[in-house]
């Protein structure tokens, strides 16, 4: 009994050497073949081409976006200074328009900014001189600049300041700029390991592509940049002091109040005429009546005159 119960316990440990001498194969064999798996892929890469499909490029600008979005919101929680475009219209009286403007052009070129556009009008025959000008100005500088202009001028007519928020804008390209290059990083690395003709016609037009629309990024942002560091102001001038050539103020005055006493005699004659047709033409109705009883009333008479003779 003892000899048959030492050969049952004998039986059952050779099985269970016999199962774990198995797994212990079967795992080595696992092993082997992902190492051959992973050696034949690493050859493959090393020594064939590299393929580069539509989908794959989708899935990894698919991915750039989603990263472009997280670092937007990112970016805006940790709120960045605001971009602002500052634009300016002033509408000014000055006494010389010639000194005004000079004054204007060294101002606007000690404070580091330049004259876009200056259009100056000529007065003949006593005129009132007038011009306009557009300059750029550095945003720390707008506002100082503005009260000088205001300050120099005898009179300020009309002043408007208005300003454009484009931070939205501008974070997001800067976000869409950060995807367009990492997408660039991988097409040049694609490129690098590519070997077949195909791949590199392949990858060298997705690689134009995404250039191309990193250049338009960069166009907008330095546009943006530029807008926002240097502000626009348009100034519209009116010189208030002329005077005509040969008189003294004395004579100008006088002849300001014979152009003034014309212009009224001239207003008189027009209300006056104004307002003798406005009574014809309004009354016409009027007239018409009376003219038709009139007419009545003589046509009545005059047969009662004729009955008269005749009696």
């Amino acid at each position: 009994m003892r000899k048959c119960l030492l050969m049952l316990i004998s039986l059952i440990v050779c099985l269970l050497v016999t199962a774990c001498g198995n797994s212990g194969d079967q795992a080595e064999n696992k092993s082997e073949m992902i190492e051959m798996s992973t050696e034949e892929y690493d050859t493959a890469n090393e020594e064939g081409s590299i393929l580069f499909s539509d989908n794959a490029l989708m899935n990894q600008e698919a991915d750039e976006a989603q990263e472009s979005e997280d670092v937007m919101e990112k970016v805006e929680v940790d709120s960045i200074d605001r971009k602002i475009i500052y634009t300016a219209n002033l509408q000014i009286e000055v006494k010389h328009l010639q000194k005004a403007v000079q004054d204007m052009e060294s101002e606007v070129t000690e404070k580091g900014g330049y004259i876009v556009e200056s259009n100056l009008y000529g007065a003949t025959g006593g005129e009132v001189k007038s011009g306009t000008i557009t300059v750029r100005i550095p945003q720390e500088h707008f506002r100082a600049f503005i009260q000088l202009v205001e300050e120099g001028s005898s009179k300020v007519v009309e002043s408007s300041i208005s300003g454009q928020d484009v931070t939205e804008e501008y974070v997001d390209l800067e976000s869409r700029l950060k995807s367009k290059r990492i997408v660039e990083e991988r097409l040049l690395d694609f490129m690098d390991k590519a070997q077949k003709t195909e791949d590199l016609l392949k990858i060298s037009n997705d690689l134009a592509d995404v250039q191309g629309e990193i250049e338009e990024l960069l166009g907008r942002m330095k546009y943006l940049e530029n807008k926002v560091d240097l502000a626009t102001i348009t100034i519209h001038i009116v010189e208030s002091n002329v005077k005509l050539s040969g008189m003294d103020q004395d004579d100008l005055n006088t002849w300001d109040k014979t152009k003034q006493q014309f212009l009224k005699s001239i207003n008189w004659l027009l209300t006056a005429f104004s307002g003798i047709i406005i009574f014809f033409i309004g009354g016409l109705p009027l007239f018409v009546l009376l003219g038709i009883v009139c007419l009545i009333v003589f046509f009545v008479l005059k047969r009662l005159s004729q009955k008269r003779r005749n009696e």
